[in-house]
């Protein structure tokens, strides 16, 4: 996208977003939103050790022109202590230093239970980040749709075709298609089994760009194909009165002849986006080379495939708006006994 074309962009979301300001106690159809990462990293490497700050911040704005029409934009301004240079050799999936077209996107609410999304917007499917960074935004057109089945249960069935936009300029195409079947939805005992299948396409640029990380290269292309058959299995209920919710995670590339399968499992306690709440996580998850595609899968694991690790993490919501992760990772790539060892300490604000 070009240069311009995000400056004007940023402008218009500016004066949405001013707009909105003094719209929000007369008129309901404007809502907008901040969202600030402030992040201090230590990656202790066997070849090297850094340490960063980076901070990002989201502004978004939208407006409900119908009852069934919703326009949103939204910007990112990103600050670090790193050059982007470095984005290559760090495997980060957004720059350092920039600021960029985050969201720009219609929604149409066709009925209760069918709405259409165009645009550039957060992934509409629910992804582990084994498979998708939350932090992408793909452009393209989703269709979600959702129906209760008795009392407390809903089928749910999204599709979609992307751009996957990543950090370089490339040609990545995705084809993707998700159900979920969630039970007892809102009850203090519940679950959800998601099955999903992502066709990534026209990645030859990839492996160009220095985005191929740790998957095969052959002849500078990708070796395997990536047609991801991704199945989800989520048990949520309470513990001592917070929620704890259990996921496994199972991940296989149809596309690939052989180091084809990954998953994660994690367990969550707690719910640091409330004040005065504690969160204790821990997940731990292995990828074998090309289970899945490594330009897209989380960038907080320095390994993006091809190896196994654990992270462990705490969390607490000092306010409604603000709160506190401190996470570490300790991986180690495949065929090595090295230890690769990440600390995150995120703050976060959203409102």
């Amino acid at each position: 996208m070009g240069a311009n074309v995000v400056r004007q962009c940023i402008g218009a979301l500016g004066l949405l977003w001013t707009t909105a300001l003094p719209a929000q106690e007369s008129d309901q159809r404007f809502t907008y939103s901040t969202d600030l990462l402030i992040r201090a990293e230590r990656t202790e490497l066997p070849v090297r050790e850094f340490d960063r700050l980076r901070t990002r911040l989201r502004l978004g704005a939208s407006f409900l022109a119908t009852d069934a029409l919703e326009f949103g934009v939204a910007a990112r301004m990103a600050l670090g202590s790193d050059d982007n240079a470095d984005n290559r050799a760090n495997l980060d999936n957004q720059r350092s230093n920039e600021a960029a077209l985050d969201q720009f996107w219609m929604r149409w609410y066709v009925n209760p239970d069918w709405v259409l999304l165009l645009g550039k917007e957060r992934m509409p499917l629910a992804l582990s980040p084994m498979l998708w960074d939350e932090d992408l935004r793909p452009i393209g057109v989703s269709s979600d749709w959702r129906t209760e089945v008795g009392d407390f249960d809903s089928f749910g069935l999204i599709a979609g075709y992307f751009a996957a936009d990543f950090i370089y300029e490339d040609e990545a195409r995705l084809a993707a298609l998700q159900a979920a079947y969630r039970f007892r939805e809102g009850a203090p005992w519940g679950g959800s089994i998601l099955l999903s299948y992502l066709h990534f396409s026209d990645l030859d640029e990839l492996p160009a760009e220095g985005i191929s990380r740790t998957n095969r290269v052959s002849s500078g292309r990708l070796l395997s194909d990536y047609r991801l058959l991704n199945l989800q299995l989520v048990g949520r209920g309470q513990l001592a009165e917070k929620p704890l919710e259990l996921r496994v995670d199972l991940v296989r590339n149809l596309g690939a002849d052989d180091a084809d399968e990954g998953a994660r499992a994690s367990l969550v306690w707690g719910n640091r986006r409330e004040a005065g709440n504690w969160e204790l996580g821990l997940a731990a998850q292995r990828m074998q080379q090309d289970a899945v595609l490594a330009a897209a899968s989380d960038d907080d694991w320095w390994f993006h495939s091809f190896s196994r690790g654990v992270m462990p993490w705490v969390g607490y919501g000092f306010s409604d708006v603000w709160n506190l992760r401190v996470a570490a990772f300790n991986e180690r790539r495949d065929r090595t006994d090295d230890d690769v060892r990440r600390y995150l300490i995120d703050l976060r604000a959203h409102w």
